[in-house]
């Protein structure tokens, strides 16, 4: 009886071995560095279409902007020197076009907004770009798709990774009194 009793005992504990933990699907989806290599390769796509679109417009004098955009001026203010700092109210318009001039979305469309500077939301570039210009004038952005939508686009018309052109008016700035000492 001793010994069924352990032979029941042994065989009790060695059976038990407790519930296994399950093991995750090990799922590759990628590295950090093939992503950085195919943004690179992107950006340098872009800047040679950009390099294109400047060198075949011999009518325009483009200028680099710090953060990645090129631009001309199509209306010039020469007489102010103010260019809208965070929190100033702006009154603007733009259109978008694709590298092939090709209307992406109208003024018509846009329409006039108000635009507090650096407070709401408009795409990178065209954040960037509004305090670059004095009130009246009018310029054109190339922007590579890094400062314009992006990998998601809107959404609606513009689709993943594309870069596009914008033509910005600014018809007023208003100063904030934080602003006004500067």
């Amino acid at each position: 009886m001793k010994q069924i009793l352990i032979i029941v005992l042994l065989i009790t504990v060695f059976s038990c071995g407790g519930p296994e933990a399950r093991r995750p699907v090990k799922v590759k989806t990628g590295n950090l560095k093939s992503s950085v290599d195919r943004n690179r390769k992107l950006l340098a796509l872009e800047e040679a279409m950009i390099s294109k679109i400047i060198e075949a417009d011999s009518a325009h004098t483009y200028t680099n902007s710090a953060t990645g955009s090129w631009y001309y001026h199509v209306v010039e203010n020469t007489t102010d020197t103010y260019t809208p700092l965070p929190d100033d109210l702006v009154t603007m318009s733009y259109n978008i076009v694709s590298f092939n001039n090709d209307t992406i979305y109208s003024m018509e469309d846009i329409g006039v907004l108000k635009y507090k500077v650096d407070k709401q939301e408009l795409f990178p570039g065209l954040r960037h770009s509004v305090k670059l210009l004095k009130k009246g004038e009018t310029a054109t952005f190339l922007y590579p798709s890094s400062l314009a939508y992006g990998y998601h686009g809107d959404e609606q018309k513009i689709g993943v990774n594309v870069p596009i052109k914008a033509t910005v008016t600014l018809f007023e700035i208003e100063k904030q009194n934080n602003n006004i000492q500067n």
